[in-house]
């Protein structure tokens, strides 16, 4: 007996539907142009000029996903906001040495492709691309039957911006004396949601309706803040000395990463609020000050090192760029204690 004849599609790969994507993926992509794109999307590469005004223009490159965020994203239908979460987690890592972010791609994968889900996250992409002033200039649509669960996807960005060889921030002049500037997180951005998911399936029924002002799921799914512009604006005007994205690992892995050694962070505890997110996921896990302060960015985001007679004039500019500034600590020689102690 003849098998009859086997297309793509039957395979469980629709082309038509990637196609769809795509035109509709073209004019959101558009609106995120800048200087220096000279082929977008649609091409076998995008082509992208080193903007003429940097005179000794370094790279710098990162790369990152969502995390176990998107398992959230996919039980509560809510997918319009983790394309915001990709684009900040790899924008904001290349800003903090100094780099202007450029242009991003994104990798989206799925095992069956839906058009109008797939549309809804690639739109959040283009909307932290937009707000970083960085081109979305490719990606790729990865269909694999049998690769994921149906409803289920995975994401992955990539970011390259430019700084000048003479502008790159080491953290290489900190000095004891400085201050710690925290700008405040808008939430858990996209890291410790493994432990934020235990949170809520211990609480079961027990969820808060509100928190911080927002419905639960709305708190919980807040996107990444993207502070690419305002710390731009403030490395313009101030001789800033080190950035820290405070991402997996908290306040207390990731500010010893932009430390020389030798040197120290001491925080002031209770020097920045604690959100009623961050009490609530506390409170239902029982987790000390120091774990919150190591899983979590636990109320903020990013860390600005300038030289304590700079501090205020820092803080005034990021505040008008919108920012909310906190005077968190200062940074001291390093005794026989943790790189960062919070006190």
């Amino acid at each position: 007996m003849t098998q009859p004849p086997l297309s793509y599609k039957d395979a469980g790969v629709d082309i038509d539907a990637g196609d769809a994507l795509v035109e509709r993926i073209k004019p959101l992509a558009k609106k995120t142009l800048r200087e220096g794109v000279m082929a977008g999307i649609g091409g076998f590469g995008a082509l992208f000029e080193v903007p003429k005004r940097y005179r000794e223009p370094v790279l710098v490159s990162g790369t990152d996903g969502v995390g176990t965020k998107l398992k959230l994203a996919f039980e509560w239908n809510m997918h319009d906001t983790v394309g915001i979460d990709l684009v900040a987690m790899s924008v904001n890592d290349v800003l903090v040495q100094g780099a202007e972010p450029l242009f991003f791609l994104d990798y989206f994968a799925c095992g069956k492709l839906d058009v109008d889900t797939a549309a809804a996250v690639v739109g959040g992409i283009a909307r932290g691309c937009e707000l970083s002033h960085c081109a979305l200039i490719g990606g790729e649509t990865a269909e694999m039957p049998g690769m994921y669960p149906d409803g289920e996807y995975d994401l992955a960005g990539f970011c390259v911006g430019a700084v000048e060889k003479s502008k790159i921030l080491t953290g290489r002049d900190v000095k004891p004396g400085d201050v710690v500037l925290g700008l405040a997180s808008s939430g858990v951005h996209s890291n410790g949601f493994s432990l934020v998911r235990k949170c809520i399936e211990r609480a079961a029924g027990q969820l808060p309706q509100t928190l911080d002002g927002q419905p639960f799921r709305d708190a919980v799914m807040a996107p990444t803040r993207l502070y690419v512009r305002s710390v731009l604006a403030a490395l313009q005007q101030h001789p800033i000395k080190a950035l820290a994205h405070i991402t997996g690992g908290g306040l207390l892995e990731n500010i010893p990463r932009v430390l020389p050694d030798g040197m120290a962070a001491h925080l002031r505890a209770g020097s920045w609020p604690q959100s009623e997110l961050f009490a609530w996921l506390q409170r239902t896990a029982a987790i000390s000050d120091h774990e919150m302060n190591r899983t979590f960015n636990n109320g903020i985001g990013m860390v600005v090192v300038v030289d304590a007679a700079r501090a205020p004039a820092t803080a005034q500019t990021l505040r008008a760029q919108g920012e909310t500034v906190h005077e968190i600590g200062r940074i001291a020689v390093r005794g026989a204690g943790a790189a960062v102690e919070v006190q």
